[in-house]
């Protein structure tokens, strides 16, 4: 029976990650406290070129650190894009700052010809963000925040060995933030990183850093069970029911974790960040690292098919019409614009009679996932109107190391004969 394919069921391991994941998980001495998160603080730094950087559990422990390295307090304004996870919302809403939404453009990400008009006296960061590992106009972004005084915070969280003119993106902002997520770029399940660019922020980075604490046991091991559990069980019984039931049964009694809560979407982060990367998921990540360019690499060949197989069909609209020379991008995940809303339900349900699945939560709202309650995260419906549409009409294609080009040809036949 074969595995389903899927953008979002665990998708970046392979069968070495999961025999060093049941290593792990037999040597609980080693899941807290050790000398690898040091190790792959530098390895990264060193492997792209980027300032000092410091792990943590999640992409948004590295936010929430940058926002109180820089000082961010109640009533301070944060410039963020719509279309962007909740994650990237709720450490702002901690600290009691307030979120501004700037519409996207074609290409997912911010729209530079609307930012200057949502800044105010009252606005101290832009968080610009790579969507899909697509490189933004850093440059003109980068004026901006020269012209306003403002501090820049690159999310890298799809971006993970993208780069601008042969520079890697994350080397641009005061900080950059990387995010090793269960369907990132690589993956530890949960992890992040934070670099730090501009040396005025060092010192109060690594002050909370040393008193971030790690965290439990219990949480480590949720993670390191994740890619052994999905691998062994849930992904080959998915399409009888079975692993559907096994996944649902793991995450309500607490044996996985899920990639966004319930209070998540509610505006509240879990008590579990910020908290340090722990030497188990560091283990993880650090094997990863080394796959780095063989992952991109085989990301940007499935999205050269797409593209050539895809571009004058006329149900669909490519994202990516113009990639720039000057950019190299990763291609996390592969756009489509569908513009006719029945033939894109069709096509999502047929899809999932031939066990590809392509609902991974990022589609249908300008915050993801779709559960997020807007008014909880200060989003106005109405204000990105470009940001809703898109949302509406987009389908992602999966790039990612399981998706050999036997299934990218799978998935191209079922777009092609979509009303069939």
């Amino acid at each position: 029976m074969s595995n389903p394919i899927s953008i979002s069921l665990s998708p970046n391991t392979e069968w070495d990650d999961v025999r060093l994941a049941m290593r792990l998980f037999f040597c609980p001495w080693q899941w807290k406290k050790g000398n690898t998160p040091q190790t792959l603080e530098l390895e990264f730094s060193s492997q792209l070129k980027l300032g000092p950087c410091f792990s943590f559990n999640s992409g948004r422990s590295c936010l929430l650190t940058a926002l109180e390295a820089i000082g961010i307090k109640n009533g301070d304004e944060v410039i963020v894009q719509s279309f962007t996870c909740n994650a990237v919302i709720n450490p702002i809403l901690k600290l009691e700052a307030l979120p501004v939404y700037v519409d996207i453009a074609e290409d997912l990400n911010i729209d530079i010809h609307k930012i200057e008009e949502k800044i105010t006296s009252r606005t101290k960061v832009l968080i610009v963000q790579h969507t899909f590992g697509m490189p933004c106009q850093i440059d003109a972004i980068k004026e901006i925040c020269k012209n306003h005084n403002l501090i820049l915070i690159e999310d890298c969280a799809h971006a993970l060995g993208a780069k601008i003119n042969n520079d890697y993106c994350g080397s641009f902002g005061d900080f950059s933030f990387f995010s090793f997520g269960r369907d990132k770029v690589i993956s530890s399940v949960y992890g992040g990183m934070l670099c730090v660019n501009n040396s005025k922020f060092l010192e109060k980075t690594k002050e909370i850093y040393q008193r971030t604490e790690w965290p439990s046991l219990a949480w480590i091991g949720q993670q390191i069970l994740h890619p052994i559990l999905t691998n062994l069980l849930i992904l080959p019984l998915y399409n009888i029911f079975i692993g559907k039931a096994i996944m649902a049964l793991a995450i309500n009694f607490n044996i996985l974790s899920k990639s966004v809560t319930d209070d998540e979407n509610k505006g509240k982060l879990p008590s579990y960040f910020p908290k340090k990367m722990p030497n188990g998921l560091a283990i993880l990540a650090l094997h990863q690292i080394h796959k780095l360019e063989r992952y991109n690499n085989h990301r940007r060949e499935l999205a050269l098919y797409y593209t050539q197989e895809l571009a004058h069909n006329s149900d669909f609209e490519l994202v990516y019409k113009n990639v720039s020379q000057e950019v190299l991008p990763v291609y996390l995940k592969f756009p489509l614009f569908c513009k006719n809303k029945k033939i894109k339900e069709k096509l999502m349900a047929k899809m999932k009679a031939q066990n590809v699945y392509l609902n991974d939560g990022w589609r249908d709202s300008a915050i993801m996932p779709p559960t997020t309650e807007l008014s909880k995260m200060q989003y106005l419906s109405g204000s990105c109107l470009r940001a809703e549409k898109l949302s509406q009409e987009i389908i992602y294609l999966p790039t990612h190391i399981r998706v050999s080009k036997k299934d990218a040809e799978k998935i191209v036949c079922l777009l092609k004969n979509k009303t069939n």
